[in-house]
């Protein structure tokens, strides 16, 4: 993977390279990755787990999703945004999940505003759409974009939290916003 370039997985088929680190990137880069999400669940569900990841690493976030699932009642935004003190200290004591005080207020937080925007997540996050050149290898992939900073600016101006430019171009990547799969990539 050091090149950054294309690399071939077990099928022989091209693919990004950090896809071929372990079975469960493959997996999440050949079946979810880079694919249109439209839904408001399937939004704030990218959205969390990104703030989630910040300062982990991805891995660690897959391995946990379910559970995740399980904890935040599927993601469903009107439940999260019930979550009172108790749901607070229950998300604490969860082994299963990241045990952080401040991204789980914000994931309450970020659910609470999601249900304030006029016409959903999905569709505010979906019109910061900036089509450009396919990337040729990971040099070529930024961690930040003006779109991604415009979105993090308009999310923290809904209330949102742990949204910062990174986290938000992490989840236009991952719900097909922007489409970061290498040229040569065979799911590009």
């Amino acid at each position: 993977m050091t090149s950054g370039l294309p690399a071939a997985g077990p099928d022989g088929l091209l693919r990004c390279p950090w896809s071929l680190i372990s079975a469960e990137y493959l997996r999440y880069h050949d079946e979810e990755w880079g694919r249109p999400v439209r839904d408001d669940t399937g939004m704030f569900e990218r959205l969390c787990l990104e703030g989630f990841q910040s300062g982990l690493s991805w891995m660690t976030i897959l391995r946990k999703r379910e559970n995740f699932r399980r904890a935040f009642h599927g993601f469903d935004i009107g439940e999260v945004a019930a979550f009172g003190p108790d749901d607070i200290d229950r998300l604490l004591g969860d082994a299963g999940i990241v045990r952080n005080r401040a991204k789980i207020e914000a994931t309450v937080a970020n659910a609470q505003a999601a249900l304030g925007l006029p016409r959903g997540l999905a569709a505010l996050v979906w019109t910061y759409t900036a089509p450009g050149p396919a990337p040729v290898s990971l040099a070529d992939v930024p961690s930040q974009t003006s779109s991604s900073r415009a979105l993090a600016k308009e999310l923290r101006s809904h209330g949102f939290r742990f949204t910062g430019p990174v986290t938000a171009y992490a989840t236009m990547q991952a719900c097909g916003v922007v489409n970061d799969h290498l040229a040569a990539c065979v799911c590009r």
